[in-house]
């Protein structure tokens, strides 16, 4: 048994001591659109909302929507169907934190679970509950003059043992077929995929993609705090266009979170993640009997902290720290509180070539300050030189910020407009060993278009129903060229946008309806303009076009 396995657990094992307990924990995937309900309310001033780190508990989002309850006199019309819809989805959760116990036993299947919501399979009890979803879906796309398909399949559930634990699976297999398919979706904000076979990412002669994701979770909580063993995507931050310090383009990766709330006014979070290097560990090579070899990736992990002050209602403060390091479990990294960066400084005994790559961020936020309006902005620090912010002959920053908002219900009730503005200086997320970069099988952590590049993202949403909603989206990206490691290490660093640059031009349309929980059915419309610069200056240009329908139970 490894170190890692022991370490869970020996946590869990000694959780049960933990007294004030509190209902149980599961978590709401990130992609759920109770999300965007709640936080349009928040930057409205209803209620205060705090989604720095998602997924949150759907505990968590059953408080919210209780405390809606007693205000539904502040919510539009629509907003009151929604809060309806939303609140026979989490009705085990609001009965939970109701103290609602029954001696009798809830089952259904292929119908409507107790609280009228449709289900594949619903039981509960006193002790034990769970609820089983289908995955399926199917998506037929154009993409210029080439016919592609996306189907997938698979199921989810999770549920709760007794007070305090809370489960959830969630498996899909996908399989991509037509022509010029984006074989690792690089440069895109789709989330990445390992796929079933080795292909060559700049060869479009494959015309399929087989692939397969799942996440877990198992949760232990008590009144003030959870712990949490799992496979899942986390992300950090409020932007829309792309988060910049850890997003969702990374396929999902196995961790430890920690989440503790004390009081109202601060919460902290702690994860250890163990990521995919992609880079072989040579020391590990043999040979099989069939004369081939047997292959070993070298060992990458992440740590990181987050520290969240709210001084007063709707404002909210947020300063982290992350560290990358490879080869083998260090037990400083396991330490919640430990200092990162000064804890590689100890293990590497200050040498370069032995330490690891360690990130500092934080994030401001601002909700209905000015009516409806939600602002934010987060710094992400890769690396800084200090004689450099004053000497531009010393220049070495590697860092990348964000700045946005978003104004909803105005001029228009159930309108919200977006505005984002985001830059990444060159070389930020890289580093020069191979095993430290900031990376998860070959995909950023953090924003999807990488180093040496800006962003600048629009939308409007418009809900028109109950679960139909319109969206007209623009992003306008410059991206430079990616350099080499002599020109990452020299003082000064190259200027922003150095080399040949390339812009994009993205416009698009989406309209999504969703009948009934977890059916949808999606229109979708997206055309690119691409220019890349020739060694002349002059700019190559030619656009691409993408439309889709999609029709699909389940995320």
């Amino acid at each position: 048994m490894n170190n890692s396995i022991r370490l869970i657990i020996l946590l869990f094992v000694l959780l049960p001591g933990i007294r004030d307990l509190h209902p149980q924990i599961v978590f709401e995937p990130v992609h759920r659109d109770v999300y965007d309900y709640l936080l349009r309310i928040s930057q409205r001033g209803v209620i205060d909302f705090h989604d720095i780190i998602k997924p949150l508990p759907r505990k968590y989002i059953a408080e919210k929507l209780l405390e809606l309850s007693d205000k539904r006199n502040e919510l539009t019309p629509l907003e009151k169907e929604e809060h309806n819809f939303y609140m026979q989805d989490f009705h085990n959760e609001i009965s939970l934190l109701q103290n609602k116990k029954s001696d009798t036993q809830h089952f259904s299947y292929l119908g409507k679970d107790f609280a009228g919501r449709y289900r594949l399979l619903s039981y509960s009890d006193d002790l034990f509950k769970v609820n089983v979803s289908p995955i399926l879906g199917y998506r037929k796309a154009r993409y210029d003059d080439d016919n592609q398909s996306h189907a997938w399949n698979g199921v989810y559930l999770y549920g709760y043992i007794g007070d305090n634990i809370g489960f959830s699976f969630d498996f899909r297999d996908n399989l991509e077929s037509g022509n010029k398919l984006d074989k690792f979706r690089f440069f895109t904000p789709l989330p990445g995929f390992n796929a079933r076979s080795n292909f060559n990412i700049v060869d479009y002669s494959e015309t399929k993609i087989e692939y397969s994701e799942i996440r877990t979770t198992l949760s232990y909580n008590w009144r003030w705090g959870s712990l949490t063993a799992g496979k899942d995507v986390l992300t950090w931050g409020y932007e829309r266009g792309g988060q910049i310090v850890h997003s969702d383009k990374a396929p999902s990766y196995p961790f430890i979170r920690l989440d503790v709330r004390p009081v109202d006014w601060l919460s902290f979070n702690y994860f250890h993640g163990w990521l995919n290097s992609d880079v072989v560990d040579s020391n590990e090579i043999y040979y099989t009997p069939d004369g081939d070899q047997r292959i070993r990736f070298k060992d990458k992990f992440i740590a990181s902290h987050t520290l969240t002050l709210t001084p007063f209602k709707g404002f909210d403060i947020s300063l982290g720290e992350s560290i990358i390091y490879s080869d083998k479990l260090e037990a400083a990294y396991l330490f919640p509180l430990m200092f990162f960066r000064l804890a590689d400084h100890y293990l590497s005994r200050h040498v370069n070539h032995a330490g690891n790559n360690a990130q500092f961020f934080g994030s401001i936020s601002s909700r209905n300050h000015i009516k409806n309006t939600h602002l934010y902005a987060t710094l992400f620090i890769d690396e800084i030189t200090i004689a450099g912010l004053f000497d531009p002959a010393k220049q070495r920053n590697q860092l990348g910020y964000s700045v946005g908002g978003s104004v909803t219900d105005l001029p228009l009730q159930n309108l919200t407009l977006q505005l984002e503005f985001t830059r990444l200086y060159p070389f930020v997320y890289r580093h020069f060993i191979h095993t430290t970069t900031y990376e998860s099988s070959s995909y950023q952590l953090g924003h999807w278009m990488a180093h040496n590049a800006d962003q600048i993202y629009a939308s409007v949403n418009y809900r028109i129903l109950r679960g139909l909603q319109a969206k007209v989206w623009t992003r306008f990206i410059r991206k430079g060229e990616d350099g080499t490691f002599e020109q990452q290490y020299t003082q000064p660093q190259p200027p922003f946008l150095f080399g040949l640059r390339r812009n994009y031009g993205y416009y698009g349309f989406e309209i999504k309806y969703e009948p009934i929980h977890e059916l949808f059915i999606k229109g979708y419309f997206e055309s690119r303009k691409i220019s890349l610069q020739q060694p002349d200056k002059s700019f190559m240009n030619f656009d691409v076009n993408e439309f889709f329908l999609a029709l699909y139970y389940g995320l």
